[in-house]
């Protein structure tokens, strides 16, 4: 892994690490307008503050400099010392005009609103996070959430989610964006919508990138749930391009698009300049965005980063279906012990910092995870459903589309898992993970994206001790099989019986999970469509796991 050093951070991020410009330091046009078409957001809250950001658009005939801005900070409620706290910062043109503070300072456990303003007397919209607790505390209350195609649907769960009465903090664990063109994957419904995807083209450069970003923050219930509550950010692959490892991507082809290095550096760039997350610590690689964070004594959340850092190449990649032929020699490589996810670096940080939990006394560790943990056996559907029902639930498949399922399909048969992609790909690095548990002593809980799913899974090693519960969130909008198959999330859970307890393939929603001393429960909220407004918000079911893992995890039928 090459390290950046801090010139070169310098030369690719515009403005270095950097988050605030002290006041007498900004040299700064203000443009007679300045808008703040993308709202704001908060994250990465810690016990005095967060990170706040916003973007200052100028107009047309606005100046193209750098845009100085004053940031304020005011407590929720009464019975705070602190008060209103004022800085300054700039939204640098290097920087695509985004800014961001690390406002420190402010008392633990509280809500705080902030906003931004223009020396012209311009105003953002109002957003509002709370800091992490100290000391005792009753419960923690999170939003899980991953995979947010935009031309995919509406983001009505986003809206569902800054309604929320009770929320700490967002979990958002992946694929924020994605870098398909307005004829790529998942467009279908992006067409009857009018909601494409911008630039039309697959994204490639700085640039792209940049535009992709500010057209997912213009959309009013992503920014109603930025402005609810601090976001706490790792990416997954389409953030860069589609199952991406440390030397590439399945979506990326450098005949025509050229440097794989080059693409990802311009990934990262635009990511840290328009996401809510600390800018990369000075002497480690941009791809190391593995961090913790202390909810007083209940739970330390780990937040991994299993993409762009360290990853093995996948056997296969998602969706392919290989040929017969080809069994043995995948299954070989992926049984290979030198193939890694984390990198020894992270997976000694993890055990440490979960080490560090438990011997603070905290019941609780969560695990933010990009791909699905648990070992997930493919379903024989023909089998399981019936040749008659099978045949019906796939004639009005495309013709490309059957032939998939059907390769799919006889992989199972064969003993191939559902996705190597996920870690399943990755068997001797998930087993080092799991000794990692062990070693530290915890439980913990661990929620996934990618899928597109919602999952409730027993996760267990391979001598079969049950080292942990998995919670996975469905997609804010990004298609499923479900969408082809529904009620296939019910097939996958009847071949897995002992591993996978719960398992939606058709719903969209997000994960709402709760922390209290003794259990952490887990409800999974739908809403009725992503095709139009209004909406109505559901929970397809929940599942509960105990503190200590004593037993596997539990439905919840009140």
């Amino acid at each position: 892994m090459t390290m950046m050093n801090r010139r070169r951070a310098l030369t690719l991020m515009g403005s270095g690490t950097a988050l605030a410009i002290p006041a007498g330091l900004a040299e700064a046009a203000t443009p007679a307008e300045v808008r703040f078409d993308h709202g704001v957001a908060s994250g990465d809250p810690a016990s005095d503050g967060a990170i706040l950001w916003t973007r200052a658009t100028p107009t047309e005939d606005g100046a193209a400099g750098d845009i100085a801005l004053t940031w304020h900070v005011a407590p929720i409620g009464g019975g705070d010392a602190v008060g209103l706290r004022t800085g300054r910062v700039t939204a640098r043109a290097a920087r695509d005009f985004t800014a961001k503070v690390e406002v420190t300072g402010l008392r633990p456990g509280r809500d705080y609103r902030y906003w931004f303003e223009t020396a012209a007397g311009g105003r953002s919209a109002e957003g509002r996070f709370r800091t992490l607790p100290r000391g005792s505390i009753d419960d923690v209350v999170l939003a899980v959430v991953s995979c947010q195609l935009y031309p995919g649907g509406l983001f009505n769960a986003y809206d569902a989610i800054a309604r929320s009465e009770r929320l700490d903090a967002v979990l958002h664990l992946g694929d924020y964006i994605y870098e398909y063109g307005a004829d790529g994957y998942g467009t279908q419904i992006g067409h009857k919508l009018g909601r494409l995807p911008e630039p039309a083209h697959e994204i490639v450069s700085l640039a792209d990138y940049r535009q992709r970003h500010a057209q997912v923050k213009r959309d009013p219930d992503m920014q109603a749930a930025h402005a609810r509550a601090a976001f706490i950010c790792v990416w997954d692959d389409h953030e860069v391009a589609n199952d991406d490892w440390i030397g590439g991507a399945e979506n990326h082809q450098p005949a025509v698009e050229g440097d794989w290095g080059k693409r990802k550096a311009a990934a990262m760039q635009a990511y840290f300049e328009w996401m809510p997350i600390r800018d990369p610590r000075p002497g480690e690689p941009w791809e190391a965005i593995y961090r913790s964070f202390d909810f007083g004594d209940l739970a330390t959340i780990v937040m991994l980063e299993s993409r762009l850092l360290a990853r093995s190449r996948q056997v296969q990649a998602k969706g392919e279906g290989p040929e017969p032929s080809e069994y043995a020699a995948m299954m070989a490589e992926r049984a290979r012990p030198d193939r890694t996810l984390l990198g020894p670096g992270q997976l000694a940080w993890v055990e440490r910092t979960l080490g560090a939990s438990v011997r603070a006394g905290r019941p609780w560790q969560v695990i933010g995870n990009q791909v699905v943990m648990a070992r997930i056996d493919g379903p024989d559907l023909e089998k399981q459903m019936g040749p008659a029902r099978f045949a019906a639930m796939t004639k009005r498949m495309e013709e490309g589309t059957r032939a998939q399922l059907d390769r799919a399909l006889a992989s199972f048969r064969a003993g191939l898992p559902l996705n190597f992609d996920s870690w399943d790909g990755y068997p001797a690095e998930r087993e080092r993970l799991y000794a990692a548990f062990t070693r530290a002593g915890s439980h913990p809980v661990v929620v996934s994206g990618d899928s597109h799913a919602a999952w409730a899974n027993d996760l267990y090693d391979a001598k079969g001790h049950l080292v942990a519960a998995e919670f996975g969130s469905t997609a804010i909008t990004s298609p499923s099989w479900g969408d082809l198959m529904p009620g296939i999330g019910r097939e996958i859970a009847a071949a897995n019986p002992r591993v996978v307890r719960f398992c939606d393939q058709d719903a969209k929603g997000y994960l709402h999970l709760t922390l209290t001393r003794d259990t952490a429960t887990a409800r999974f909220m739908t809403v009725s469509t992503v095709l139009a407004k209004p909406y109505r918000e559901g929970c397809a079911a929940i599942w509960r796991t105990e503190a200590g893992g004593r037993a596997p995890i539990a439905p919840v039928t009140a």
